[in-house]
């Protein structure tokens, strides 16, 4: 029995450390002062939202690869020579922590 409750509380502590790092990723791509997302893209529930860029909805459709999405957020520029979507990677804008973060929070979307 005491394993079931300790593997019940490992499971539930990973759901809360999971949780906390997509709300950590949302707080970062709402931040105008850091990810900035909502200034070019609507996101759910976010206020003020932009819309010069497509709205971020349905990202695991649209990015099954994560890493595909990673590396756009860390340069947009590769894709698209012309992109307005600052390299937050290249230029350092955001921490690879922090970059990590947000396409977690993206792809949750």
């Amino acid at each position: 029995m005491k394993k079931s409750i300790s593997a019940l509380f490992l499971l539930a502590a990973g759901v809360a450390v999971a949780d906390d790092a997509l709300e950590r990723g949302k707080a970062i791509a709402f931040d105008r002062n850091q990810g900035n997302c909502l200034s070019c893209h609507m996101i759910d529930d976010g206020e003020l939202p932009g819309n010069s860029a497509p709205p971020l909805v349905v990202m695991k459709a649209r990015y099954p690869d994560r890493e595909a999405l990673r590396a756009q957020v860390w340069d947009a520029t590769v894709r698209n020579p012309i992109t307005v979507m600052p390299p937050y990677g290249r230029h350092r804008i955001l921490t690879e922590e922090q970059i990590d973060l947000v396409v977690d929070y993206i792809h949750s979307l």
